[in-house]
């Protein structure tokens, strides 16, 4: 929904209302996405391994960061899914198009965290 007095800055009591909805939507998430849930796991090992392995801030956002943009895309997805499926379980091509779609997008995002990280990292692996 659009800001009711324009462009001013939120109050505090809007920054609050603000966190707020999106700890309960990253809660509503964790509860109903089974993917979401694997991807927090997966975060929790490779952000930590991320900050080790990362000997630049630059290199480590990049490890991160590649990892976060999963989980954005992921409740990207996940809320789609949802708005869909409100109207309905019945198949349409649209429906099923979009929902592929997201899909998609997840993947091509997973293969930017495989592509960072082998970018960082492989060079600095000796194999001979």
């Amino acid at each position: 929904m659009a800001d009711v007095h324009g462009h001013l800055p939120r109050s505090p009591a809007g920054v609050w209302r603000a966190l707020r909805w999106s700890l309960l939507g990253l809660r509503a998430a964790w509860l109903h996405e089974s993917s979401f849930r694997l991807e927090v796991y997966l975060l929790a090992i490779l952000g930590p391994l991320g900050w080790y392995l990362g000997e630049t801030g630059i290199e480590r956002a990049l490890l991160i960061g590649s990892c976060l943009l999963v989980l954005a895309m992921e409740l990207m997805n996940s809320s789609m899914e949802a708005v869909i499926e409100r109207f309905g379980p019945e198949r349409h091509e649209l429906s099923g198009r979009a929902k592929d779609m997201g899909s998609a997008a997840v993947f091509v995002l997973m293969m930017n965290v495989v592509l960072v990280w082998a970018l960082l990292l492989l060079p600095r692996v000796s194999l001979f």
